[in-house]
């Protein structure tokens, strides 16, 4: 049964995380396409999102799999043999036990560890493409206007980034206009400021008052995109962006970089553990809705129901307590009530499930 669960429960997963991300990829693309980049940050932002989206998913593939294996053994009369054979449904819910901690377990690994990993790494990542103003501004072959009065042209731009062919030009000043023409330049960052610098190449000044063109011929030449770029800046670090034991530590520097009170952190620690011990609940409820009912020849479709009710029941408290925790930190103990609520759900279940005898009188 373990291995039934272990298999569907990989099924389940991939099955979801294709549905949410082809949802979530039309919407990172157009972002993409319009900041210029290409098919690879388009993987790299992809694979940076995965923890994230796992971590929301496993528990619900954990429940799918429950239910789906628990209705399958149902079906094909292997339940009812078991239980013939003298199994409580104590003893049937070891498996799902065991499959919900190792479902914890990955849920744990990746809410405490590497959803924060990655979401720091996915933050500089956006960051960089942000400001990178090769993809933003600079398409081979076109006139691109940067700001009121500044034209720029570049005929190549090579893998390593230097931009061969170069033009630019200036009106901004209604005295006089200028041009530059360079054979190669370079994008760099000095101090905080982004610099075009040109080689090979020749200037040109046209004073519109006397009618005076000069021209000067130079090696190499800077000019200045400040107030036009951005330079690219490091991130904020967040809460969602550091790891729970970094929360959880006193360093004073990380507090400051947060800008969370104590309250807030532990409640965004409580929140990464209440998503991992979902996975346990969730796979128990959906195992004990369904036993609860015995065997049927017309199957356990009011069980399936009764399992899906009480998800929807349980993730609607546990929002709801989200929601208020949100808005008053100090209250995180209460951020496990819907999960153990759950669990108690769950024994309840199983309990009745092992009294059959008890059943409601007709009146």
């Amino acid at each position: 049964m373990l291995q039934q669960l272990l298999t569907l429960f990989g099924f389940f997963s991939l099955v979801l995380a294709l549905v949410f991300w082809v949802n979530r990829a039309v919407s990172l693309l157009d972002w993409l396409i319009s900041g210029g980049q290409g098919g690879r940050a388009f993987l790299e932002l992809t694979f940076l999102s995965l923890p994230t989206l796992l971590a929301n998913l496993l528990p619900i593939a954990a429940f799918a799999a429950t239910v789906y294996t628990t209705n399958k053994l149902s079906a094909e009369s292997e339940m009812v043999v078991v239980q013939a054979a003298g199994y409580s449904p104590y003893r049937l819910a070891r498996p799902i036990v065991v499959f919900g901690l190792i479902a914890t377990l990955l849920v744990t690994l990746l809410s405490h560890l590497l959803v924060p990993l990655s979401q720091r790494e996915l933050d500089l990542r956006r960051a960089q493409i942000s400001s990178d103003v090769t993809a933003r501004f600079l398409n081979e072959g076109t006139f691109v206007h940067l700001a009121d009065g500044l034209t720029f042209y570049v005929r190549d731009i090579t893998p390593a980034g230097e931009l061969e062919d170069v033009y630019l030009s200036n009106t901004a000043d209604p005295q006089s206009r200028q041009s530059f023409q360079a054979s190669r330049a370079l994008i760099v960052n000095e101090d905080g400021v982004p610099l075009l610098l040109m080689f090979d190449g020749m200037s040109q000044v046209y004073q519109k008052d006397d009618k005076r063109l000069a021209v000067t011929k130079f090696e190499s030449f800077a000019y200045s995109l400040e107030g036009l770029i951005s330079a690219p800046s490091t991130p904020k670090q967040t809460m969602r962006s550091t790891t729970s034991t970094n929360l959880l530590s006193a360093d004073p520097a990380i507090r400051d970089q947060i800008g969370a009170t104590q309250n807030e952190r532990l409640a965004e620690v409580a929140s990464r553990t209440n998503k991992a011990l979902q996975s346990l609940t969730v796979a128990l409820v959906g195992f004990a809705a369904l036993i609860v009912g015995g065997f049927s020849r017309f199957g356990l479709w009011r069980q399936v129901l009764l399992a899906i009710v009480l998800l929807v029941v349980i993730k609607s408290a546990d929002n709801s307590l989200e929601g208020l925790i949100g808005k008053e930190p100090a209250l995180w103990p209460l951020r496990f009530s819907a999960t153990f609520a759950g669990i108690g759900l769950a024994y309840l279940l199983l309990w009745k499930a092992a009294h059959p005898q008890i059943r409601r009188r007709p009146a």
